[in-house]
């Protein structure tokens, strides 16, 4: 029944969902622009190379569709297979040329949390650090993790996006991060509830983005 659900399901991405879709991507650094989708389907969230969206009668699954270089779907797909399974990740549940089809995570990403003026618990960064210690273990390097790919659902933590998990090299933004909870965000925001504007946030993304190409460049010099 399962099988015969989820067969449904993707016919009917491929028939009403992707023939109306537009997705535009002008900069490789910033996130993908939803321009047009059908309706019944909602973007639920955006990312450099991918939109996310889910159908209003299927609500355990959504689809990942890519704007460009679909030869990252392979990539992703195989970076969810050698993960296996996991509390803290979504699963693989169908794959075609230039989409997936994932469980859906429940819950609200970090970066709205902050937003919101949501209280992040220590449980939340103490979940993602397993998981990201878990990957690891299967041959992974999580990579490009942040506030905006990371969930929390009834204060337990989750990875969001692994689509990264392929590359190689050092990532320091999960790292950084945890760093900035316990010394800012904890003693600070946690403690008074302040909710941050998407400006404020936005600035600061852009402005760590900077200050990490500018660390770069002194190691290399």
């Amino acid at each position: 029944m399962k099988k015969m659900r989820k067969d449904v399901f993707n016919e009917l991405v491929q028939k009403t969902l992707l023939p109306d879709l537009q997705i535009s991507s002008e900069y490789s650094y910033d996130p993908v622009i939803v321009e047009a989708s059908p309706s019944n389907w909602t973007c639920i969230g955006v990312g450099n190379y991918a939109a996310v969206f889910e159908h209003k009668d299927y609500e355990e699954w959504v689809v990942k569709v890519y704007s460009r270089e679909p030869e990252l779907v392979k990539k992703e797909v195989w970076v969810y297979e050698k993960l296996g399974v996991h509390p803290s990740y979504s699963e693989l549940i169908h794959y075609e040329q230039n989409y997936l089809i994932l469980k859906k995570l429940k819950g609200i990403t970090l970066y709205e949390a902050v937003h919101r003026g949501i209280r992040i618990p220590e449980q939340v960064i103490k979940d993602v650090n397993e998981a990201l210690d878990y990957a690891r273990m299967r041959g992974l390097n999580p990579y490009d993790i942040h506030g905006k790919n990371v969930m929390m659902n009834h204060n337990r933590g989750y990875v969001v996006d692994i689509s990264d998990f392929y590359k190689t090299g050092i990532d320091r933004k999960w790292r950084d991060l945890v760093k900035a909870y316990y010394k800012i965000y904890m003693p600070f925001f946690y403690k008074y509830n302040i909710h941050i504007p998407y400006f404020v946030l936005n600035a600061v993304r852009r402005g760590y983005r900077i200050y990490r190409k500018i660390k770069r460049k002194d190691i290399l010099m």
